[in-house]
């Protein structure tokens, strides 16, 4: 498909993720609500007040959507593409990433493995046998900040349920963007990130300088509820990603900078340009930061606590393969039914949008009454 105004080459400086963000904050009371709420548990653990109690590492399990438009055969990247990107995910947030000894001496000792893993999901919302992978034809020419591609209805794929997997989803964007991700506390119907198709892995379409599968490294930074580490004030140096940390800078950095990049009164080292929630090229990135770790935590114990709890589940006394718990209906063969099904999933997005929605009410009586729900 040929380049068009409206589909530019990506530069980093256009993250969608804040766009979504601010759009939420002004259409969601219960949003608003959300993410003070997240806000409040981040900084206990930020200030020492609360620490992290999981051990061990998490598996987070991913569902890819792969959202392409037959007229561009290129969009419907391939599998060793969608792996090559879960093999750089799990380098990069276990600080196992062949580049991190680029890191400067002085930051060195702040490097964080987040003890974070990812997965392409071995099992559907129904029980069935997946490789992860969702493939879905499009008519649209392309996608951008509106979620559009998170549904069927207007293009896209739907989403597979938000509390047990990672929605990704990998389409032609729009407007230069490389991707964006929607912060803990949104609606669950377009939970996830969205990443450009030729930003996406290391082998394939993916293309230079966003060939190192940093985009989604730095995306999913925003799902586990990371900010950009400027703090997203254009320059002002009057607000940061609230990791202490972390140096505030002035403004994002793109390409490859010199150490040192002095910002803000931030001498003499400088700017952490080579963390990955700035805007730098993907090869020169290498990095989260401790503080960008325990935030991380406090996400992962909290509004994303649900991929904790699938763990400590999993690790619980095995069943017997073909086994089934006492009392499961069979089917007149002896078959025992799917578990998850179709009544089981349309209960379970009812039981959460209705939760929602519960909070949504509660959220606008308490600007009446001055209370903001619990």
């Amino acid at each position: 498909m040929a380049a068009s105004p409206n589909f530019p080459a990506p530069t980093r400086d256009l993250c969608g993720a804040m766009l979504v963000h601010r759009r939420l904050l002004n259409e969601s009371m219960t949003y608003r609500a959300q993410r003070a709420r997240i806000e409040n548990r981040a900084l206990l653990y930020e200030t020492g007040r609360r620490s992290s109690t999981r051990s061990g590492v998490v598996t987070i399990p991913v569902v890819c959507h792969v959202v392409h438009n037959p007229a561009d055969p290129s969009q419907n990247i391939d599998d060793a593409q969608i792996h090559s990107q879960i093999d750089v995910l799990n380098k990069d947030y276990r600080a196992a990433n062949s580049d991190v000894s680029q890191v400067p001496r002085v930051w060195q000792p702040l490097v964080a493995d987040a003890r974070i893993e990812f997965q392409l999901a071995a099992q559907d919302p129904f029980g069935a046998q997946t490789n992860g992978i969702v493939r879905v034809e499009t008519g649209k020419e392309g996608f951008d900040t509106d979620d559009a591609v998170k549904s069927a209805n207007t293009g896209g794929a739907d989403p597979w349920p938000s509390d047990q997997y990672l929605n990704i989803w990998v389409c032609r964007l729009g407007g230069g963007l490389l991707g964006y991700a929607q912060f803990p506390g949104g609606p669950p119907q377009t939970d996830g990130v969205v990443i450009l198709n030729t930003a996406f892995g290391t082998t394939g379409t993916a293309a230079a300088p966003f060939d190192g599968g940093r985009t989604a490294t730095h995306e999913i930074g925003h799902w586990l509820d990371l900010f950009h580490i400027w703090g997203d004030d254009d320059g002002a140096c009057t607000n940061d990603d609230r990791v202490a940390d972390t140096p505030n800078q002035a403004d994002h950095n793109a390409g490859k900078p010199t150490f040192p990049h002095v910002t803000c009164d931030n001498g003499p080292n400088g700017d952490m340009f080579m963390n990955y929630m700035d805007y730098v090229d993907d090869a020169a990135m290498f990095m989260f930061s401790k503080g960008q770790g325990e935030r991380m935590n406090a996400c992962l114990e909290g509004a994303r606590a649900s991929f904790l709890v699938a763990r400590q589940a999993a690790a619980g006394p095995a069943q017997p393969v073909g086994a089934a718990p006492s009392g499961t209906p069979r089917a007149a063969n002896g078959a025992v039914p799917a578990q998850g099904g179709d009544v089981e999933r349309l209960l379970a997005d009812t039981e959460r949008l209705t939760q929602a929605v519960l909070t949504e009410i509660r959220d606008a009586l308490g600007l009446v009454t001055g209370r903001v729900s619990g």
